[in-house]
């Protein structure tokens, strides 16, 4: 799977400058785009209904960005609506932008679309300006450790790579440095690829998928179309990496416009990545070679052994020699916040998998425990079906504690399947307190809800950082 070093040809590039451009949101991605685009010289209108904000704090909060992305000038110069949205201000609008919370078929963005105006995310307006390679990572779980494992993989190999997107890094930051020998890596959401029409990446990858985000796509079939959009642009120059053991993935590589690299640890590919007992190979016209055995990682659970296999087609993709990219697949660790090991207390192992916001990324979690586990569960209801993580509890978790909004539905579930070892917790607190006195030596404390953190927290970030937090001051007591 050599790379060939193909100058990516970019279709409907705008030009920027002087366009009048309205932005929705005035959060970090909207905050992003205005400065992004005063960089470009373009005339942005920042606009939220939020009733919270003032115009000073929107403002400082530009100047703030365009400072920290070495530019002094223009904070002052975009116009900031708060509120309710005038006419005028839409009428000449030639381009609209929207941040990932807003959703396509919101009255606004549709009234736009009628009309024939674009309507971008951060992802597609940073592409203007986007001068190297691309790497792009979907899928619903698996995202952040394979973007964060490749992107050490290329910094080790290129002169100069990036990361960006829904990983924390905002692509509009990063792309007015990239070069034609640059290589970027993302972690791109389904929302960000609902509103892309020219990205195109060089190498993409759609790790799995499975129901999620259904309270935004409504249907299985609309959230599978926006994963899908990644291979939008590509060809058969490009490559997209596939899960083979995933109906969904498998069934988007008969018609995928790029030359399809699979990866399995169920199936023993003719072509591609497989697992073969604790053995990762690679197959190629039907010879196989071992690359490694899955003990040499410090990652832990099958999900990340498919998210190795990911990034070894990538990196294969990109030309990258298999020395550089074993090395640092068996140096990296886990990503904050993903089946992330923090501390042994009184013999009992800490886990913080917040990141598991969804039934199944919840479930590979569980999967990847070995000893007798406490669970914290529950959260913000994003409309999932938890049967089949329940069902992941048997031989597994001993205590499930719940939170949040979903508590009373998780539970009920629960104990359709017959289980009924479970506690509720009114705080986050109190539900860790729970733990440390249910749990004995030689069990684990694993964090991982199945549900996201809106409600209780800003974002899963906080949830786990409040997690370690609490484990760091039971080490204390010690």
């Amino acid at each position: 799977m050599p790379s060939r070093n193909l100058v990516i040809e970019r279709k409907n590039i705008m030009e920027l400058a002087g366009k009048n451009v309205l932005i929705i949101g005035c959060g970090k991605s909207g905050i992003g785009a205005a400065a992004f685009l005063l960089r470009e010289g373009a005339y942005p209108v920042l606009f939220d209904e939020s009733e919270k904000l003032t115009e000073k704090t929107v403002r400082e909060s530009l100047a703030v960005k365009m400072e920290e992305t070495g530019v002094t000038i223009g904070a002052v110069s975009a116009k900031i609506v708060l509120g309710k949205l005038p006419e005028e201000i839409k009428e000449q609008a030639k381009l609209l932008v929207v941040s990932p919370g807003v959703p396509v078929d919101s009255p606004l963005v549709e009234e736009f679309q009628k009309r024939g105006i674009p309507v971008w995310g951060e992802i597609e307006l940073a592409y203007q300006k986007e001068r190297g390679q691309v790497v792009a990572i979907t899928g619903t779980n698996g995202k952040t450790t394979t973007t964060t494992l490749l992107g050490e993989i290329m910094k080790r190999h290129f002169e100069t790579s990036f990361v960006m997107g829904n990983i924390g890094y905002p692509y509009a930051d990063i792309a007015g440095k990239t070069t034609e020998q640059s290589v970027t890596v993302g972690e791109i959401s389904s929302f960000q690829l609902e509103t892309i029409e020219s990205f195109h990446p060089r190498v993409s990858a759609i790790l799995n998928i499975t129901p999620d985000h259904l309270n935004r796509h409504h249907t299985m079939e609309n959230y599978i179309a926006a994963k899908n959009n990644i291979t939008k642009n590509q060809n058969n120059n490009d490559f997209c990496i596939l899960n083979y053991d995933n109906k969904d993935t498998r069934k988007l590589g008969e018609a995928c416009p790029a030359k399809v690299l699979w990866f399995s640890v169920r199936e023993e590919l003719r072509e591609g990545v497989f697992l073969r007992g604790e053995e990762i190979f690679m197959s190629q016209g039907g010879k196989s070679e071992s690359l490694m055995n899955i003990r040499e990682m410090r990652l832990v659970g099958l999900c990340n052994v498919e998210n190795v296999m990911a990034a070894i087609l990538a990196s294969e993709a990109m030309g990258v020699p298999k020395e550089e990219y074993l090395d640092v697949i068996k140096n990296f660790r886990a990503v904050e916040h993903r089946i992330e090991f923090v501390e042994e207390v009184r013999g009992v192992a800490y886990y913080n998998d917040s990141k598991g916001t969804n039934p199944d990324a919840a479930i590979q979690a569980i999967s990847a425990m070995e000893r007798p586990t406490i669970l914290i569960g529950g959260g913000y209801d994003k409309e999932s079906d938890y049967d089949q993580w329940v069902e992941a509890f048997l031989n597994k978790v001993k205590l499930l504690v719940l939170i949040g909004q979903t508590k009373k539905k998780i539970a009920a579930c629960a104990e359709s399947h017959g289980f009924r070892d479970i506690v509720f917790a009114d705080t986050f607190e109190e539900a860790f307190g729970i733990c440390v006195q249910n749990a004995v030596g030689g069990d684990a404390v694993l964090l991982s809800p199945a549900c996201a953190s809106w409600g209780m927290f800003s974002n899963y970030e906080e949830r786990g950082r409040l997690f370690k937090e609490l484990v760091y001051r039971e080490r204390e007591r010690m």
